[in-house]
């Protein structure tokens, strides 16, 4: 794994340092859509490693996602509820939620993976692997057959971030109320 190695290393490095080229990088992502497809991973060390291939059929989209705690609605006349805070912890991972946005726009594909590609004051930035669910080099693919054959993976929790906010990452004790899910266990006790 000789070159990945060193790739994975200074884009690490570079990233830390807070290099000039990085924070270029950074203003001009900012400048962009929400989701824009890209040519080639800015990490491919990072983007190999979960499940890239530089293949026809093969997509890869960055994100961005907006930091901090979401926004709930003001309440629509009547009187103030008393425990009414606007602001609350998101559910999912930003990772997840740039998954299922990346999903969303691109109907046709499925995500494979993602992975984070840098941060901001105010977005984090993550590049999303999806393939073509169409195209007769990804269906010939023993990996890529299998993801195509699971819709709407993002969405679902099945892809390594949604296992992880869904509480599947560890198999020890105390994992015993996540599986099969956690309303499956909340509906078996009640």
């Amino acid at each position: 794994m000789g070159a990945y190695k060193y790739i994975k290393e200074s884009f690490q490095q570079s990233y830390k340092e807070r290099s000039e080229a990085m924070k270029n990088r950074l203003m001009q992502w900012n400048s962009e859509s929400t989701l824009i497809r890209i040519e080639k991973p800015t990490n491919i060390a990072r983007a190999r490693e979960i499940g890239y291939k530089d293949k026809q059929g093969v997509v890869i989209v960055r994100a961005r996602v907006r930091k901090g705690l979401s926004k709930r609605a003001k309440p629509r006349g009547g009187r103030k509820p008393s425990k009414s805070g606007r602001f609350f912890a998101r559910r999912k991972s930003m990772q997840s939620i740039a998954e299922d946005r990346a999903s969303a726009r691109f109907t046709n594909c499925e995500v494979v993976n993602s992975y984070y590609a840098g941060e901001d004051g105010k977005n984090r930035y993550y590049e999303v692997i999806l393939v073509d669910r169409a195209s007769p080099s990804v269906s010939s693919d023993p990996i890529y057959s299998r993801v195509i054959g699971m819709k709407g993976r993002a969405f679902r929790g099945l892809t390594s971030s949604g296992k992880k906010h869904r509480g599947l990452v560890g198999k020890s004790e105390g994992t015993d109320v996540s599986r099969p899910s956690v309303r499956a266990v909340q509906r078996a006790g009640s």
